[in-house]
């Protein structure tokens, strides 16, 4: 009988990527893949996140839930917790091996070799490592996007942040091996994929010679047989005009920008050591939405940071106000130990960050509404990508959520690129009929 492993994944996209390319792995080796709920797993991988004390808290939690399943399991811990804090991951009780995030393509080998009762390393000097680490996933368990990693760490070192410390500096995955594995993921037929990377608008400048985020996806959107290809995250800075020029002129890039913008106001984004200001992200919203005026904006933003006065947050919200994008990610500011920031005088109170909090998401959820109705009585091209509740469920290439009434042959339909004509919006999502 094959032995049995479960993953479990923690935080990004490109922890979502890293964790199919180990499943992958595992499966080439005869390995059977199982929920991580499911008791009797001979391997547990708990793929970790330390962006937030929050994501540390529940990475621990996972540890000690798989060694409470089986405690004859071999447990793994991988990714950013395990990188940044390797001594306290390898107190917790039943770990038996930490690889942080470089090298998990000897991670089966690794497994193997260590005993029941063992207990191993594998913890290098990230911010040496220079080369990126090509670890492939093709399959993408229930989705019907697919997700490449094209990029892996930071080299900006923003003060509240721990993600170039915990994943290296900037590193490019060659042009080559990228389009490699566009072709094979079409090959599995993924009509969709997301181009995702820690700092993605970072792509090529270290590569010989240089490219560019630009350039590369202009290249995947040329791979025979691809739909539409997605790009996950762009700081304001790096959008370039042949970037705008793709998502305007071309059909198969998505018309989806995601932007964090993290503060609206200036003194804020100058102590946060962001390589931008909001006029920079008013140009690029302004310029994309000139030529393309469906385009979804998205972003990320911070509240709470320390010496945000109510004043400086209430720039935050007018800013926001007047660029509309239609989703605010919002995420309360949350020290973490060795950044610069941690150590800042004026710390905002909890109690503080929550009510900016639940006034920008109320604001958010306002701004979406708005942008779902203009596709009212529209036709729009929607991927479905699952039978939930009676309906088939999925998204335009302007990530916006659509339900048509699941018919008989709903299940077939799932995975293909479809015209829906739009009813109604309600919800946080579009409904719609087949025409």
């Amino acid at each position: 009988m094959s032995k049995r492993v479960a993953v479990h994944t923690l935080g990004c996209k490109v922890n979502q990527y890293d964790s199919e390319a180990i499943s992958a792995q595992f499966k080439a080796c005869g390995y059977e893949v199982v929920d991580f709920d499911q008791a009797g797993a001979d391997v547990y991988i708990i793929n970790t996140c330390t962006v937030t004390n929050i994501s540390d808290h529940k990475s621990r939690q996972m540890i000690r839930r798989a060694h409470r399943k089986n405690p004859q399991a071999k447990i793994v811990v991988v990714g950013c917790l395990a990188q940044t804090n390797p001594d306290e991951v390898k107190s917790i009780p039943g770990v038996n091996l930490i690889v942080g995030t470089d090298q998990r393509s000897r991670i089966v080998e690794l497994v193997e070799q260590i005993g029941g009762d063992e207990q191993g390393i594998l913890v290098g000097d990230i911010l040496k490592v220079r080369k990126f680490e090509e670890i492939n996933a093709v399959a993408f368990e229930g989705r019907t996007r697919a997700y490449l990693k094209i990029q892996d760490g930071c080299s900006q070192f923003c003060s509240y942040c721990k993600v170039p410390y915990a994943r290296g500096p900037s590193r490019s995955r060659p042009a080559a091996s990228v389009l490699e594995q566009v072709k094979e993921i079409v090959g599995q037929g993924y009509g969709e994929i997301v181009l995702t990377g820690v700092h993605l608008g970072g792509y090529g400048r270290d590569l010989n010679p240089p490219s560019s985020l630009s350039d590369i996806v202009e290249q995947v959107a040329e791979v025979p047989g691809l739909e539409r290809v997605r790009i996950s995250s762009v700081d304001p800075n790096e959008i370039d005009d042949k970037l705008i020029d793709l998502v305007a002129d071309n059909p198969k890039v998505c018309r989806h920008l995601h932007i964090p913008l993290q503060s609206g106001s200036d003194q804020v984004l100058q102590r946060m050591r962001r390589r931008y200001q909001t006029a920079d992200f008013r140009r690029i919203v302004e310029s994309v939405r000139a030529r393309v005026p469906e385009v979804a904006v998205t972003t990320d933003v911070i509240v709470g940071f320390p010496g945000e006065t109510r004043e400086l947050f209430d720039e935050t919200y007018a800013f926001l106000r007047e660029m509309v994008p239609c989703k605010i990610h919002v995420f309360p500011y949350s020290p973490r130990k060795e950044t610069p920031a941690a150590d800042f005088p004026d710390q905002v109170p909890k109690p503080e960050k929550d009510r900016r909090s639940k006034a920008l998401i109320a604001l958010s959820d306002e701004m979406g509404a708005a942008f779902r109705r203009q596709f009212v009585d529209k036709v729009v091209q929607v991927l479905f990508e699952r039978v939930l509740d009676d309906k088939l469920v999925g998204h335009t290439d302007n990530y916006i959520q659509v339900a048509v009434p699941a018919g008989p042959d709903a299940e077939g339909l799932i995975g293909s690129i479809i015209d829906v004509r739009i009813v109604s919006a309600a919800d946080g999502q579009l409904a719609g009929i087949l025409p």
